[in-house]
């Protein structure tokens, strides 16, 4: 394949994976990989969605075992030794750290507490805190990872909870790093610090594997690129040799055309929201005044940090909450509000944030899923009652035209991967051409194929008169798909200000409250 080159030139590895084969029934996730990582190299892992690198982590990991093949890492005296299979410790002893997309700390811990949680025997009659505290400023000072070891991890912005995840691994003695999306949640501001950081820590020795949807942070941060597709490692490039574009073809298989939006006239006022306050949930900020419209034709973004009052903005439009204060109206009448089944009725079409957890019942075949929200309308109801051949013929076609991959309508969706089930349910909301769309990170964790699927949905249903409303963390997507921008900052609202004037610094500045400018929305709470 054009572009692969191998580095025969490179010392020994401290990690190599030689013909890794891991099969669940008749699917094979991985198909004889072959990887090597090396000491102060960074390295990026590339694939679509259901390509097999979540496989091979765990693999790596010790969640799972694989079937055929061998995984080395190198010991202290540099020779390389085979890891266990399934034997997360084992990992965690040869020096493997991970930090998931989903931080998993506990906001009521102090950092210290929660970096040298489970490092220590229980039977101890004390913890080790001076020791632990020595280690941690040093590693802090090498690394330029600066925390407070005695805040509590729930006080913490989401840039510094990242920094504590990585610190948890370097406290182990990390050798690898593995980095599972780590910028999903960031502002660009972050994502830079983030990057100087693990900059730093290679030149420091670190081996790093990257795992990123995002390709201009491939480009920029990575030496090396290793593709897969299919289960396979179909290429290794040296990033400095490829581009954007050609790894966008290798991961799919395909050129790989970006979207265009173009201009259009908005049409009447759909949605009106004045001076609404919601409530926030689990500790997080809702809504505090919030004041937006959004006509038909036209897709308004809201860019934010995770956390600033997108989960109650995207509640009140799919029926999950109410307001204590303030008016909503929908096509012109006061809207159904706390009754999830009347808004779809209204003509809402909801995309959740969290497809998993609020889009799908995973162990619900594929047909049932598609028809969740239809159940006794056509075309899979008849009388008010499901009619489940039609439900399977519905499946079927939304399977076809949206190119879900899967193994067939009867299958549990929890089969799926993450990119095939927001596919489908793309296809569910879509099909019935509903008149406001809600889309609530419609394409995070997607691969390139799929996401530029998923825009060329959404700007059909533009097109086709509806409006959108989207709520997403990815700036670029923003700038690329949305005539109006709002920014959420603790609960409060901005201006929608036209796309075409804004760009992602401006953005990344009232993501962190600051006022470039254009003003960025004020707390009128303390947060």
């Amino acid at each position: 394949m054009q572009g692969l080159t191998e580095e025969s030139d490179a010392p020994q590895p401290v990690l190599r994976l030689r013909g890794i084969t891991k099969r669940f029934g008749a699917v094979t996730a991985n198909d004889g990989i072959d990887l090597d990582l090396h000491a102060g190299r960074i390295l990026a892992l590339l694939g679509e969605n259901g390509a097999g690198k979540t496989t091979l982590m765990n693999i790596l990991f010790g969640h799972y075992a694989a079937d055929e093949g061998s995984v080395e890492v190198a010991g202290p005296d540099g020779g390389l030794q085979p890891l266990r299979p399934g034997a997360p410790e084992a990992a965690l002893a040869a020096g493997i750290g991970m930090v998931h997309q989903h931080f998993t700390l506990a906001d009521n811990l102090t950092v210290l507490d929660n970096i040298v949680l489970g490092t220590e025997r229980l039977w101890l009659p004390f913890q080790r805190r001076r020791a632990a505290q020595a280690k941690l400023r040093d590693l802090m000072a090498r690394a330029g990872l600066q925390v407070p070891l005695d805040a509590n991890v729930g006080s913490l912005s989401v840039g510094e909870r990242q920094r504590v995840e990585i610190l948890k691994a370097l406290y182990r003695d990390a050798r690898i790093l593995i980095l599972d999306e780590p910028t999903a949640v960031l502002t660009p501001g972050e994502a830079d610090r983030l990057f100087d950081t693990l900059r730093q820590l290679a030149a420091a020795g670190l081996a790093i594997v990257f795992i990123s949807h995002k390709l201009a942070e491939v480009m920029a941060l990575t030496e090396r690129v290793v593709v897969l597709r299919g289960g396979r490692a179909v290429a290794s490039f040296r990033t400095a040799e490829t581009s954007r574009e050609a790894l966008a073809e290798c991961m799919v298989g395909r050129p790989v055309q970006a979207v265009e939006r173009p201009p259009l006239e908005p049409g009447q006022v759909l949605l009106r929201i004045a001076g609404a306050d919601v409530p926030g949930r689990h500790g997080r900020p809702g809504l505090d005044g919030a004041d937006l419209e959004i006509r038909g034709r036209e897709i308004v973004g809201i860019a934010g940090v995770s956390g600033n009052g997108q989960g109650a903005l995207s509640d009140l439009l799919c029926g999950l909450a109410r307001p204590t204060a303030g008016t909503v109206a929908l096509f012109d009448r006061p809207a159904p509000l706390s009754d999830p089944a009347a808004m779809v009725a209204a003509g809402v079409g909801r995309i959740p944030e969290d497809r998993h957890h609020d889009g799908t019942v995973g162990d619900m075949a594929v047909w049932e899923n598609a028809a969740l929200e239809t159940v006794r309308q056509p075309p899979v109801g008849r009388h008010g009652l499901l009619d489940r051949a039609a439900g399977r013929r519905h499946a079927i076609d939304l399977i076809a035209r949206y190119n879900v991959r899967c193994p067939g309508p009867d299958a549990p969706i929890r089969l799926l991967s993450g990119g095939n089930m927001q596919k489908l349910i793309l296809g569910r909301v879509l099909e019935r051409q509903p008149r406001l769309i809600v889309a609530n990170q419609p394409t995070r964790g997607l691969d390139i194929g799929a996401v530029t699927e998923v825009h060329r949905r959404l700007l059909e249903a533009r097109a086709g008169g509806a409006g959108i409303l989207l709520i997403s963390e990815d700036l670029d997507e923003l700038l690329a798909l949305a005539d109006r921008i709002a920014v959420l900052y603790h609960g409060r609202l901005s201006e929608a200000l036209p796309a075409d004037g804004l760009d992602v610094r401006t953005l990344g500045l009232m993501m962190a409250g600051q006022r470039p400018d254009h003003a960025a929305p004020e707390p009128r709470h303390a947060p």
